[in-house]
């Protein structure tokens, strides 16, 4: 599954948005207890964590919010943020709640309890927003997209298809939803139609949205399954072209340019997506390729290097 697909989950998605308001919201929160002495901030954030720590949330968050910015002991301000988030979180007060995770993401980068932390509350948000928008808004398209991608999330391919064509009797230029359901026709077991059938979603996506680098790609993919080089060579460069960070879109572009012997062509967009994603082995491999068969030895010679590090590193990982 490729990186742009909608496998990522909707909490997945608020989590990313919800730390980018974290760290948005870190100034004014840095400037919010101003005209206190540093001992005597230190002296009533302890206070604030002691009652934190016996459940008198209500006194204690106050306190924590106003002062925690300013703490210089790093354990202190650590404890101080986690509870003061947590407190928060408890209370139902989102906005104090992000305030205290923005300096613990700011303080302590990939902390493990901010992490999950800041997931659990992006994850509470979405919940809550799923089901305000199923109680004031049930037949809007939005609430059924919710539910077809519940039921994509279960594998529940006939419901996930039968409410996106329900979508799309109400709203038939609603973009995304002929993707989705090429996306499903894909998922299921392939029968004699099923690469015809997914096409034609792809395509109608594209005619809703042409500038939809995923549709792009997924008839990219499927020409490149069949062997048609030449159009997945198309295919894949709209991808690239219409989204410049779809790396996934420069692999597919290389290996259908390598497998049409179009080898110097090949150079370019495997050099994007190696660095891009310099772990993945394949994209090594097939510039090794590209470079070899035009003359490149050493060049070829220390890509198929990499790639044999990067298989034995996989194969590593593997057997622990």
């Amino acid at each position: 599954m490729h990186r742009r697909q909608t496998g990522v989950t909707r909490w997945m998605c608020l989590l990313v948005v919800m730390a980018t308001c974290v760290l948005s919201l870190t100034d004014g929160f840095a400037q919010a207890a101003k005209g206190t002495s540093a001992a005597d901030q230190s002296a009533s954030i302890q206070r604030a964590v002691g009652l934190a720590e016996k459940g008198r949330c209500q006194e204690a968050l106050p306190i924590l919010k106003r002062g925690v910015a300013r703490v210089t002991d790093a354990k202190l301000k650590y404890r101080a943020a986690i509870l003061s988030a947590q407190c928060a979180m408890s209370l139902g007060k989102v906005d104090s709640a992000l305030e205290s995770l923005a300096v613990v993401n700011r303080e302590f980068p990939s902390d493990p309890q901010a992490l999950y932390m800041t997931a659990h509350l992006c994850s509470q948000l979405a919940d809550g927003a799923a089901r305000q928008l199923a109680q004031t808004a049930p037949t809007s398209y939005q609430a059924q997209e919710l539910d077809a991608e519940a039921f994509e999330a279960h594998g529940n391919w006939d419901k996930a298809s039968a409410t996106y064509r329900k979508i799309l009797e109400q709203y038939p230029k609603l973009p995304g939803i002929h993707y989705r359901l090429g996306r499903i026709i894909l998922s299921q077991p392939a029968t004699a139609t099923t690469v015809e059938d997914a096409k034609k979603e792809f395509e109608a996506e594209l005619q809703i949205d042409p500038s939809s680098a995923s549709a792009e790609f997924m008839l990219g993919d499927l020409a490149r399954q069949h062997q048609q080089w030449d159009d997945a060579v198309v295919h894949y460069t709209r991808a690239a072209e219409r989204d410049a960070g779809f790396v996934e879109a420069y692999l597919g572009l290389g290996m259908s340019l390598n497998a049409a012997a179009r080898y110097p062509d090949a150079v370019r967009p495997l050099l994007t997506y190696t660095k891009s994603q310099p772990d993945d082995p394949a994209g090594h491999y097939q510039l090794a390729l590209a470079y070899a068969r035009t003359g490149r030895k050493e060049d070829a010679a220390r890509e198929l290097e990499i790639q044999r590090q990067l298989d034995q590193r996989v194969n590593k990982d593997s057997k622990r």
